[in-house]
């Protein structure tokens, strides 16, 4: 079985693989104070719930977007399943071309993203992962990996109204029945919610724009994170939702790393 860890700024997400078969797939918070003791039992613990045997782990990966966390998990890692991480970086092998004007500077998480999208899908793509931030990812159907636009979440976006417009509550991010609503909790959920679906769809209209003008195909639109289903199922821009693409390009990287 491989473990595979993608570390966000406010989920680590793991899962566990046996073979190319996602077994077991959990969420735990992202908190940099955590000692890799107490990771180590957490972990083994939903090991136990799922009655799966941590010491058939034989191999293990780490995506992070979040630097000083890596110590506690990569510790983790090596004391409570006794195996070498892979952790994903420079000089880890992905089968995709980065055309960054920094390499380095890309985040892990949308390295992973293109390398799962690309091996799937096999066609010039366009990512979103609607995390804390929302990424939105170009990638050529020949693998380059060419950039693309990074966005305040919709999550964000929700905490910013609230902590700057003192009479405006927190509410649920949810869908409203129509966008002229009659109080303020409705019209709140109504402006965050279709307003980011308007920029998410502009934003990817301007993206299909430019990599047909490098004449690739009309681009397939992969959406992945934890508000991928209730941002897309509204647009007629998204093409797929894929909840795991992030933990497929952590097995398909580590498949191409391991020794």
């Amino acid at each position: 079985m491989i473990l595979v860890l993608d570390v966000g700024n406010t989920n680590i997400v793991l899962g566990v693989y046996n073979s190319e078969k996602l077994v077991a797939e959990w969420r735990l918070s992202t908190i940099a104070a955590r000692t890799s003791d107490e990771y180590g039992i957490q972990v083994l613990n939903l090991f136990q719930y799922n009655k799966l045997e941590p010491t058939k782990v034989e191999g293990a990966i780490i995506s992070s977007v979040v630097p000083n966390i890596m110590y506690s998990l990569e510790h983790m890692v090596r004391k409570y399943f006794e195996i070498e991480p892979v952790v994903v970086g420079p000089g880890v092998k992905t089968g995709i071309n980065v055309k960054y004007d920094n390499p380095r500077e890309v985040g892990a998480d949308r390295i992973v993203n293109a390398v799962a999208a690309h091996e799937i899908y096999k066609r010039s793509l366009i990512i979103i992962d609607f995390g804390t931030a929302t990424t939105f990812c170009a990638v050529r159907g020949n693998g380059d990996y060419l950039g693309g636009a990074i966005c305040p979440g919709v999550t964000i976006s929700s905490e910013a109204l609230v902590q700057k417009a003192a009479k405006l509550p927190r509410v649920e991010l949810a869908k409203t029945p129509s966008l002229i609503c009659k109080n303020t909790i409705a019209s709140m959920q109504a402006g965050i919610v279709y307003g980011y679906i308007g920029q998410v769809e502009y934003i990817v209209k301007l993206m299909k724009k430019e990599l047909m003008e490098l004449k690739e195909k009309e681009p397939l639109v992969v959406a992945t994170g934890g508000l991928a289903k209730l941002i897309s199922e509204e647009s007629e821009y998204v093409d797929v939702i894929n909840p795991f693409l992030t933990l497929e390009g952590l097995r398909i990287i580590y498949e191409k790393n391991k020794k």
